[in-house]
């Protein structure tokens, strides 16, 4: 079964490249670039992971992510953010359990973190235990 992804970035551009790119390496994505609307689309026990850009307009990410949190609390989630600094000065007590992509992002790191934070094995990983 494929892990589901819902991915809300602001960037339309990037909303794009990310689901072509997550879609290649075998998760289903559902992708919004705006997060009242992502909101509204979200089902409990429906995704395995949430990709939400920080800086959005209407509803940042970790507001959205707060909100989803109430609707579903095993949901993981990974933060896009174009500044390293922004990360460390911004991360609320709520969050334990997030992890951060910091844009520019290569495919290969995108992929691979998406893996990491659903513990899934990459196919190098993979491939080291097979030898």
């Amino acid at each position: 079964m494929k892990s589901r992804i819902l991915l809300v970035d602001d960037d339309h551009d990037n909303s794009v490249i990310f689901k072509i790119v997550l879609q290649d390496a075998g998760f289903e994505v559902d992708a919004y670039n705006d997060s009242e609307m992502a909101l509204s689309a979200f089902k409990p026990g429906h995704y395995d992971l949430i990709i939400l850009d920080i800086r959005m307009p209407k509803m940042d990410g970790y507001e959205l992510y707060a909100k989803i949190r109430k609707k579903d609390d095993k949901v993981k989630v990974c933060f896009l953010t174009a500044s390293e600094r922004y990360k460390e000065e911004h991360i609320p007590s709520f969050l334990s359990d997030g992890s951060f992509l910091i844009k520019p992002i290569t495919i290969d790191d995108l992929v691979k973190r998406v893996n990491e934070t659903l513990g899934r094995k990459t196919n190098s990983q993979r491939r080291l235990r097979q030898k």
